[in-house]
């Protein structure tokens, strides 16, 4: 199992349009989520940012995003969410969500 932290900015004028999306996210987004072998999957918010924190169980990550970004339900989501976030500058090339560094881990 591998832990993912994520970082993006949410616009301040979409912040409550991006909670109601994720109150009732659809039923296909959250299967191909739990298909694609991502469990514990939780999004926070503070002072403008979004941080997503989830737990990969799966041996192929690479295929099994990759099968995530096929998906036409999830690439349909991505495209109500996209209008909300806002990346940051500091991302890697190809990110959308910032990866993050894991300093400190505890169980």
């Amino acid at each position: 199992m591998k832990r993912y932290g994520m970082v993006i900015k949410v616009k301040p004028e979409k912040l409550e349009e991006y909670k109601k999306l994720h109150a009732a996210v659809w039923p296909g987004v959250a299967r191909m989520i739990t298909e694609c072998n991502i469990r514990n999957y939780s999004i926070f918010y503070k002072d403008g940012y979004l941080f997503s924190y989830y737990e990969y169980i799966g041996d192929d990550y690479e295929a099994d995003m990759a099968k995530m970004a096929a998906d036409p339900t999830t690439q349909k989501w991505w495209e109500v969410c996209k209008p909300c976030q806002e990346p940051l500058e500091t991302r890697a090339e190809g990110e959308w969500w910032a990866v993050m560094e894991e300093v400190f881990h505890q169980d």
